[in-house]
């Protein structure tokens, strides 16, 4: 279930919609015979990864004084490399610069890096370059949202929201050399403290050493917007010859992660042919093999790629990540109770997943019978704790309250959906509904009541801009 940019959108609910637009979840069980593809633009999200990723800057934000529970880090489909932070401390990645990493430490070093821009306040003191930026990119969102909703066409806001994205993405963060440097001496700083090498700075920044020959048009968005020089790198290499970690190898629980990172967006993102190409049969690592079932998974070839789940839980019985995708393999081929058995297998590793437990949730529904009803209610409602503004979960409660034959609580879950939505009429259609079978004065009845003076609220804020 998807990332968001909540934090920056809550004032205003119509916005929240572009959780359904442009927000996907990378490991979503999928129905017929192929997987969904995920237009340039989507940003992603997978439990999987995203733990990976705060796992990786975890000790860094610790070692900068920043709460690392503060930041909030999302990836995004582009073959390019980039990777920024915005006001809000929201860091992006763009899939291709993950992709093009060798190891964990060229993740880390960047992380560091615009951890430093956190650190220094940069999102907020450029203003030239980050407001502009920021309401560049609000009115995208506004627009695709628009689009989205007027056409009935998901892509039809996609393709306006990635516009402004880029557009925002070219503005955002056209550092000063001063201020580049400022955030280098941050990477430096916590990675020393942290007792981890900066050779993985080093190395991309040799990426990026090359990519300045190019003509501007050619170079990925890092180089435009993070400006290096020589002096930057001297100064990075210097410190590394006075470093005693300059020689120490990355910790190998992170390379493997790293390893299972690239297996899994790479077999998600790219042709079966290249998977596979990549990852070969003669090649019975755990991240190839990984690798393989996703790309067969992903044509909707369960003969082979259940069999090499199997054989990776057979290895690794308590990997949650392995049985969450073999409950989404299971559920896209109809097999509810085998799905939900493999959901519950990961939930045991991880029982506060939001993800899993909303796709767990998912599966219990499509039952469409009281069967599953009370252990899906309680799934969602804990996943709700932690993601309230999930539209998706709230449409999945309201139909397990549904068949649970619950019509109060089913239509008190659908306003809630509805009011993230921006569906303001349906919002006046459930709370009317909700409010003939919810007790009077119950904490439930009081959400109804806030929930229909919210929506007056945004569509009298409507009408106003209109």
């Amino acid at each position: 279930m998807p990332l968001s940019l909540k934090k920056q959108l809550k004032s205003c609910a119509v916005t929240m919609v572009v959780s359904a637009i442009a927000l996907q979840s990378l490991t979503a069980p999928f129905s017929g015979a192929h997987a969904q593809d995920f237009p340039s633009g989507t940003v992603l999200s997978d439990t999987e990864i995203d733990n990976t990723l705060r796992a990786y800057a975890k000790p860094l934000l610790e070692a900068g004084g920043i709460p690392p529970e503060s930041i909030e880090i999302n990836m995004i489909v582009d073959d390019t490399l980039n990777a920024f932070v915005t006001s809000g401390n929201l860091m992006f990645f763009h899939t291709g610069m993950l992709l093009r990493t060798k190891s964990s430490s060229e993740v880390i070093g960047v992380m560091a890096h615009e951890i430093g821009h956190i650190a220094g306040g940069h999102a907020v003191t450029s203003s030239n370059g980050m407001s502009s930026a920021s309401a560049i990119s609000m009115l995208a969102l506004l627009l695709g949202v628009a689009a989205g909703v007027a056409s009935g066409n998901p892509e039809a806001g996609m393709a306006i929201l990635l516009g402004g994205q880029r557009v925002a993405i070219g503005q955002m963060l056209s550092f000063s050399r001063s201020v580049e440097s400022s955030a280098d001496q941050f990477a430096l700083h916590v990675l020393e403290d942290t007792g981890q090498s900066a050779q993985g700075l080093y190395d991309f920044f040799g990426i990026l050493a090359g990519q300045e020959m190019l003509i501007t048009a050619s170079q990925d968005p890092y180089v435009r917007t993070h400006p290096l020089t020589r002096s930057r790198m001297a100064t990075i290499r210097d410190a590394l010859d006075r470093s005693e970690y300059s020689s120490k190898q990355s910790d190998p629980e992170f390379e493997r992660e790293h390893r299972r990172l690239v297996a899994k967006l790479y077999a998600f993102l790219k042709p079966q042919s290249a998977t596979l190409q990549r990852y070969p049969e003669t090649d019975n690592s755990v991240e190839a093999r990984y690798a393989r079932s996703i790309a067969y998974y992903r044509r909707g070839q369960f003969d082979k790629s259940l069999p090499i789940v199997n054989d990776l839980l057979a290895d690794l019985p308590e990997d949650p990540y392995f049985w969450q995708i073999k409950g989404d393999m299971l559920l896209s081929k109809s097999d509810i109770d085998g799905a939900v058995d493999a959901y519950r297998h990961s939930l045991r590793h991880l029982p506060d997943a939001p993800e899993i437990l909303i796709a767990m949730a998912h599966a219990m529904t499509q039952r469409q019978s009281s069967e599953y009803a009370k252990e899906a209610q309680a799934a969602l409602n804990k996943a709700l704790t932690i993601d309230r503004e999930n539209a998706g979960a709230w449409d999945i409660l309201a139909r397990s309250y549904a068949y649970d034959d619950n019509p109060g609580m089913s239509a008190y879950a659908a306003a809630e959906k509805a009011l993230l939505l921006g569906q303001f009429g349906q919002v006046a259609r459930y709370t009317d509904e909700a409010e003939k079978f919810v007790e009077k004065d119950s904490p439930t009845w009081y959400r109804i009541q806030d929930i229909k003076i919210a929506a007056r609220h945004y569509a009298d804020e409507r009408k106003d801009r209109r």
